[in-house]
């Protein structure tokens, strides 16, 4: 009877060991499964930011080649790097077909063109579109011919919709305008007055 009771006390012994090994086992094979789940979520996530991307390149090229856009800037930065956020609504750059407006505007005050800024529309010339398909960008150079003078326009447009231009002018200096790209009827800009 002693033999008995003694072999049964091992087997549990055996029976608690064999269930810890399992549970330690089972434990790390889910944690295996949940970081290759992981890996798998990272990937899809990763080839889905690229459709999208290259959707968004295709939706750029076609508004960039038909010149109907509009450049708001969340950001002006002067030729010394120094930022200053703006409100996009005031501070933009149109284009619509063969004309153009620079506009930069302020809440605080009226200023010449009645929003804070100055505003300065004209035709466009020297129309000239790159594409880099690697890095899903384009550079657009064009110039734009106003009452206040002849300004040179470079601007770079990411398939992120990141957007920046670089006006240049008869005078030294430069003005950048950091913002994001929208369509003419979506972008709910406000021109100002025509600055003379």
């Amino acid at each position: 009877m002693k033999a008995m009771k003694r072999f049964n006390i091992h087997n549990k012994k055996g029976l608690f060991l064999a269930l810890g090994f399992l549970l330690i086992f089972l434990n790390g094979y889910s944690q295996e499964k949940k970081i290759s789940e992981k890996q798998l979520t990272r990937q899809e996530k990763k080839e889905a930011r690229k459709a999208e991307l290259q959707a968004n390149f295709a939706i750029l090229d076609s508004l960039l080649k038909r010149r109907t856009f509009v450049l708001q800037a969340d950001y002006l930065e002067d030729k010394y790097g120094d930022q200053v956020p703006v409100p996009s609504m005031i501070n933009f750059i149109m284009v619509n077909e063969n004309n153009g407006v620079l506009q930069t505007g302020n809440n605080q005050v009226l200023g010449y063109n009645g929003v804070g800024g100055v505003t300065a529309e004209g035709t466009l010339s020297k129309w000239e579109v790159s594409k880099n398909f690697k890095s899903l960008s384009f550079t657009i150079r064009f110039d734009i011919q106003t009452e206040l003078g002849m300004y040179d326009v470079l601007m770079t447009v990411d398939a992120d919709n990141h957007a920046r231009a670089t006006i240049t002018g008869m005078w030294p200096g430069k003005l950048i305008y950091n913002g994001h790209i929208n369509t003419l009827n979506r972008s709910g800009v406000f021109k100002g007055q025509k600055t003379v």
